[in-house]
């Protein structure tokens, strides 16, 4: 798929991961619906990005555990950009707790919370997006309708001590590229997921200093937090390779996190 010109929907979008998403697909010539709960973000990257084009960004409050929040996202995209071409699905939480803490046992609502957003508002998002995409047009080429790109993590197989909660929640997702690539390719839909490591975004910045530092110190080249920028530049690419499908890829500089 070629970037420019195509309506794309990015949850999480008004921060971090999703905003450079945002950001990149905007600067390559595309229409993006800013889906977050952070108005006050979303209006800022909005604006910031007004001199691409009237109407190029659009920010819409969503709750991705919300159906009817969501569905109201998509039928915006729709409605203001001619369609919806691709998804880039980056909302998401941490919620760090021991199984068995000094406290007692893990918060089962703090576990059922992040499970809500992390994996049961990916796959609201897919589930939607994709119905929205099986309605356009097909490509004269291959018949693409359209692209959902996930957010895994490599907690979803490196999870540390701690991230009983995280590790279930992004293991979900990557547990869902398979079956949806072969469940959705019928109607010209791919999908693929991405598992980045430590970047720097917001959601680090909850971490302590010294757990974000052990993170760093972890990764054997280059031995840094990576940029946003590098994880848009994946998604840019999964949009435009046909033949990246059903898989999930690491982003994570080799990354293998220790236990804790």
């Amino acid at each position: 798929m070629e970037i420019s010109g195509k309506s794309f929907l990015v949850t999480g979008g008004a921060s971090g991961l999703g905003a450079a998403t945002t950001r990149r697909l905007v600067a390559e010539g595309g229409s993006v619906l800013v889906a977050d709960v952070n108005e006050a973000a979303g209006a800022e990257l909005v604006a910031e990005l007004s001199g691409d084009g009237p109407g190029r960004a659009l920010f819409q409050h969503t709750d991705v555990t919300d159906e009817a929040s969501l569905k109201a996202a998509v039928d915006v995209a729709v409605a203001q950009h001619g369609g919806l071409d691709g998804a880039a699905l980056c909302a998401g939480i941490l919620g760090a707790a021991r199984i068995v803490g000094r406290d007692g046992p893990h918060d089962l609502k703090l576990y059922r919370r992040v499970v809500e957003v992390n994996l049961v508002g990916t796959f609201n998002a897919l589930r939607l997006a994709a119905a929205a995409m099986a309605r356009g047009e097909a490509s004269a080429a291959d018949g693409e309708r359209g692209v959902v790109v996930m957010t895994s993590s490599v907690a979803a197989f490196d999870g540390q001590l701690g991230q009983a909660a995280y590790a279930a929640s992004k293991g979900g997702v990557a547990s869902m590229a398979l079956p949806a690539a072969r469940e959705l390719g019928k109607l010209g839909v791919r999908v693929a997921a991405i598992a980045p490591g430590v970047f720097a975004t917001p959601m680090m910045g909850e971490l302590p200093d010294d757990y974000r530092t052990s993170l760093e110190a972890q990764v054997p080249f280059p031995p840094r937090l990576g940029q946003p920028e590098e994880f848009a530049a994946l998604v840019a690419h999964i949009f435009e390779n046909r033949m990246l499908n059903g898989c999930v890829l690491r982003l994570d500089g080799a990354l293998r996190m220790a236990a804790k």
